[in-house]
């Protein structure tokens, strides 16, 4: 039967069927998904001014906390704290911590001189920064992150109701001149696409810990971390897939609410922070595994297809035409879904990102399961 197919007229007929079929695949991805992100508007605030505590966790950060925490502390709120973890720095933290807790009362440190032996990365001193906090509104963030605005903390906050329990944020990264900066960026807005989309289709399944606020019940409720204790990163994503559900979880998507950080300098360092990345996620649950992966293999089939199509110079008006209809309506829906995001710059460079990327995350997969480093950097 297969050698009938490839002997004949059939074999471009069923290539053809596929293809088409992948097309009609990634249509149904863009309005299911992307399209509420794209014509999502941000509820009003009417829940109050509950108490909300940043946590933050540094390791050798003084110069990113001169810079950060200034900003933070004198946030536009009328009842937070920040609580930050010094986890064993031996630079001029905890010099700069005691400087500021004079100047600020609502600074609260901690220091931490050792490991428990059976935690990995950062999980331990956030998890004592969260469990020392003082509020049930619990806000993450990082040492190199910069609030947006000096309503951060308001912004994040006015998403929980009485039934939201898990509140995801944008983390962009600053706008500087050169292509890797524009890549990472476009890199870090289509994550987010997926994830605050996915969210608002009722499959939460990832935040980043540049932006990311819960309640601390849910915390406690869950065991924090100890589902993934070993795994040295994870403290955002894992904890998201294992606790945000269609009913608890809300987003956050007005530009006073985003943190800005510096994006790597080099493309090695960016891709070590990929792997980095990718290392967790198949450890996702499966039903987020199976929509992610049929996503991306929906855009292998296509590209390859096409190019195989015209290759085989059959029906090429037809095959173009696909192509062209997919690529205006992914304009029409990842344009929007930028401008929400407010990385409007990016829209140009859509479809040669996206290819990029899809390569480079292949790849940098494909890499980690060949070699898994002992520890990341």
């Amino acid at each position: 039967m297969i050698e009938i197919l490839i002997n004949t007229q059939f074999l471009p007929l069923v290539i053809m069927g596929v293809f088409t079929f992948t097309f009609i695949l990634l249509l149904l991805f863009y309005r299911l998904f992307f399209w509420r992100l794209a014509r999502y508007r941000q509820p009003a605030d009417d829940t109050g001014h509950p108490g909300v505590s940043v946590v933050i966790c540094a390791h050798n950060e003084y110069h990113h906390l001169k810079e950060s925490l200034p900003l933070i502390l004198e946030q536009d709120y009328p009842d937070f704290e920040v609580v930050v973890v010094d986890h064993s720095s031996d630079d001029e933290t905890r010099y700069l911590l005691a400087d500021l807790e004079e100047r600020f009362p609502n600074l609260k440190t901690i220091s931490i001189k050792e490991d428990l032996n059976f935690f990995s990365g950062k999980k331990f001193p956030l998890s004592i920064g969260i469990k020392s906090a003082k509020y049930d509104l619990v806000l993450l963030t990082d040492p190199d992150c910069k609030p947006a605005s000096i309503g951060w903390v308001r912004s994040m906050q006015s998403a929980f109701t009485p039934k939201i329990e898990v509140v995801l944020g944008y983390g962009p990264y600053r706008q500087s001149p050169g292509l890797l900066n524009k890549l990472i960026r476009f890199d870090t807005a289509h994550i987010a696409m997926q994830y605050l989309s996915y969210a608002l289709a009722g499959v939460p399944y990832m935040g980043v810990g540049r932006n990311l606020s819960y309640r601390k019940q849910v915390f406690y409720k869950n065991n924090g971390f100890i589902s993934h204790y070993r795994i040295r990163s994870g403290d955002d994503d894992l904890f998201v897939n294992r606790v945000a559900s269609k009913s608890n979880t809300a987003i956050m998507v007005d530009p006073g609410s985003y943190t800005l950080s510096d994006p790597r300098e080099s493309f090695g360092t960016w891709i070590t922070q990929k792997k980095k990345h990718l290392s967790t996620s198949h450890l996702y649950r499966l039903k987020h595994k199976l929509l992610l992966g049929m996503y991306a293999l929906s855009l292998v089939l296509f590209y390859g297809l096409f190019i195989l199509l015209l290759s085989l110079n059959w029906s090429v008006i037809p095959v173009c035409g696909i192509f062209l209809a997919r690529m205006t309506l992914q304009y029409v829906v990842f344009g929007r879904c930028l401008k929400q995001l407010d990385e409007k710059d990016l829209v140009a460079f859509i479809p040669v990102f996206e290819i990029f990327l899809l390569v480079f995350n292949t790849g940098a997969w494909i890499s980690n399961l060949l070699y898994k480093p002992v520890r990341w950097k």
